[in-house]
C-alpha cells in the first residue's frame, strides 16, 4: 500500500483545497491517471497519480483544505512507483490549457479492480522525471478498503448498479465547477453541446433564471417597515470561507497598500480616433479570427510608451535596496472570475506583434473565464492593465500587483460632449487611472507615461515616434 502526499505544485504554496475526486474507494488507476482536482491560491489544478494500483481509500472529503505533504489518497496493489516532474511546462501551466502531468490524458473512466494475477495495465516502471513524490500511511486516516488475504483467491467486487441516465449528466471540468460556484444542478438542464454535453452557456442561462425567479419572502421579513428588517430573502446571515484565490488577492493587496506608497494619476482622453481605428482593423485578413478592441490598442500603446520611461516597468527590491529594471515586459490583464479575482500575464509581450499580441490577449481571457489559468502564467508579471470599464465603470484607483510598480486602470468609453476647435461635439470619450509606486517613480515619470498612453490613444499614428 502507497500514499499520495499533496504535493508543492509550483510557486512555493502551502495548502489546497479539495475541490472534487476523479476517482473511489475500489478503482482501479493508472499511473499519471488525473485523480482530483485542486485549487490552490491561485488556480485549480489536475493531480494524477505516481502509483498504479487499487484505490483503497480517500483521505481527504471534497472541500477540505489540506497543507502540502498531508496524504490524500491510499493505493493498494503497487505496480510501480512513479516519479512526476512537477516542475515541467506541462506541470507547472507554461503549456496552453495543460496543468500537470496526464492532463491530456484519455479519460478511461471508473474501473474495479482486477482479479488477482491479472496484470495491469499501467506498469511502465521505465518512466522518469526529476522529482519524486512519496510518502506514508498518516496515523488516523480514513479506513482502507477491505483486502483479501495473500492465500485466498481475491473476490471481484459487485459492480454498483448504473446510475439512472438523468444523473449523469456530461460536463467539461471547467463547467462543472461554473455550476459549483453558482449553485445550478447540471443534472436538471437541458443540454445544448454536441453529444448531450451541458455547456457553460447552459450554466449562466440556468443561473440567470435563479436570479430573476422571485423568490418567496420568508415569514419575518413579512413586515419591512419594521425597524431592523430589511427585505432581504433568504438566511439573515451567512459566512463563507476566505481561501483559494480569494484568500491570496486579499493578503497581496494589503501588503501592497501597506507596502508602496500608491500615487494615483487621472486623465480623460478623446479616443475616438482609437475607436475607428478598431473597426478599420477588424477587417483586416490577418486579424480576421482574432478579438479586436480599444483594449489591445491601449496594451499595445503601453508597451510603446514604456520605451521612454522604463521605470513604470521596473521593481522596487525592498530586501536589496536596489531598484530592478526589467528589459522585458510580463504584461498583465486582471481578470474577473467565479473564483475571484486573477492577474494571468502575457510573457514578454514588447517582443509580440500586434497580431501576436491580439492572439495572447484573446487565449489569457478564455483561459481565465474557464477557470484554467494556472500558477505560472500569473507569475513573474512586470506591469498590469485593469479594464473596469467592461462593468460600465468610469474609473477607479488600482491597488499596484506585488512585485510590480504601475498598474493603470482602464474605464468605459462613452459617448460624450467634447470641445473640437471651439465647437462642441459627440466623442468617443474614457478615463485613464495610472497608480504606481511612489518610492522610485516620481510624478514627472508617472505623468510622462500616462500622457504618452493617452496621446497615442487619441491620435494611433503618433505611435510612430515611438
Amino acid at each position: 500500500m502507497a500514499e499520495f502526499k499533496l504535493p508543492d505544485v509550483g510557486e512555493g504554496l502551502t495548502e489546497a483545497e479539495l475541490v472534487s475526486w476523479k476517482v473511489q474507494a475500489g478503482d482501479l488507476v493508472e499511473i499519471n491517471q488525473v485523480i482530483c482536482e485542486i485549487e490552490t491560491a491561485k488556480s485549480i489544478v489536475e493531480l494524477p497519480s505516481p502509483y498504479a494500483g487499487t484505490v483503497l481509500s480517500l483521505l481527504v472529503v471534497e472541500g477540505e483544505t489540506v497543507e502540502v505533504g498531508t496524504a490524500i489518497i491510499a493505493i493498494g496493489e503497487q505496480v510501480a512507483e512513479m516519479v512526476i516532474d512537477l516542475s515541467n511546462p506541462a506541470a507547472s501551466g507554461g503549456g496552453e490549457g495543460e496543468s500537470l502531468v496526464g492532463r491530456n490524458k484519455a479519460d478511461r473512466g471508473p474501473q474495479r479492480r482486477a482479479r488477482k494475477g491479472s496484470a495491469s495495465p499501467a506498469t511502465d516502471a521505465g518512466a522518469q522525471t526529476q522529482l519524486q513524490v512519496q510518502g506514508a500511511f498518516a496515523a488516523g486516516g480514513a479506513m482502507p478498503l477491505e483486502v483479501a488475504p495473500a492465500d485466498e483467491p481475491a473476490v471481484p467486487a459487485r459492480e454498483p448498479e448504473p446510475a439512472p441516465a438523468s444523473l449523469r449528466a456530461l460536463a467539461k471540468p471547467p463547467v462543472r465547477k461554473l455550476a459549483k460556484d453558482l449553485g445550478v444542478d447540471l443534472t436538471r438542464l437541458a443540454a445544448s453541446g454536441p453529444g448531450g454535453t451541458v455547456t457553460r452557456a447552459d450554466v449562466e442561462a440556468a443561473a440567470a433564471a435563479t436570479e430573476s425567479a422571485p423568490a418567496p419572502m420568508p415569514e419575518q421579513y413579512a413586515d419591512l417597515g419594521r425597524p431592523g428588517v430589511h427585505p432581504m430573502t433568504g438566511a439573515r446571515e451567512t459566512r463563507e470561507p476566505i481561501k483559494g484565490v480569494r484568500k491570496m488577492m486579499g493578503q497581496a493587496m494589503v501588503d501592497s497598500a501597506f507596502t508602496a506608497p500608491h500615487v494615483t494619476e487621472w486623465i480623460t482622453v478623446d479616443v475616438t480616433a482609437t475607436v475607428e481605428l478598431v473597426e478599420r482593423l477588424k477587417g483586416r485578413p490577418e486579424l480576421r479570427d482574432v478579438k479586436v478592441s480599444p483594449l489591445l490598442v491601449l496594451a499595445r500603446a503601453c508597451l510603446l510608451a514604456m520605451r521612454r520611461t522604463p521605470a513604470i516597468n521596473s521593481f522596487w527590491d525592498q530586501a536589496a535596496q536596489e531598484v530592478v529594471y526589467k528589459g522585458y515586459v510580463n504584461l498583465g490583464i486582471a481578470a474577473a472570475t467565479p473564483r475571484g479575482l486573477v492577474v494571468p500575464n502575457i510573457k514578454d509581450a514588447d517582443s509580440l506583434s500586434l497580431v501576436e499580441l491580439a492572439r495572447a490577449l484573446g487565449e489569457l481571457t478564455a483561459t481565465a473565464r474557464e477557470g484554467r489559468t494556472q500558477p505560472a502564467e500569473m507569475s513573474g508579471g512586470t506591469f498590469t492593465i485593469t479594464n473596469v470599464g467592461v462593468f460600465g465603470v468610469d474609473a477607479g484607483t488600482p491597488i499596484i500587483n506585488p512585485g510590480e510598480s504601475a498598474i493603470l486602470c482602464f474605464g468605459a468609453v462613452r459617448k460624450q460632449p467634447w470641445v473640437v476647435d471651439d465647437d462642441i461635439v459627440v466623442r468617443q470619450v474614457t478615463t485613464l487611472a495610472l497608480s504606481f509606486d511612489h518610492r522610485h517613480v516620481d510624478g514627472q515619470q508617472g505623468s510622462q507615461f500616462l500622457a504618452d498612453v493617452a496621446g497615442i490613444l487619441e491620435d494611433p499614428g503618433t505611435a510612430l515616434l515611438f
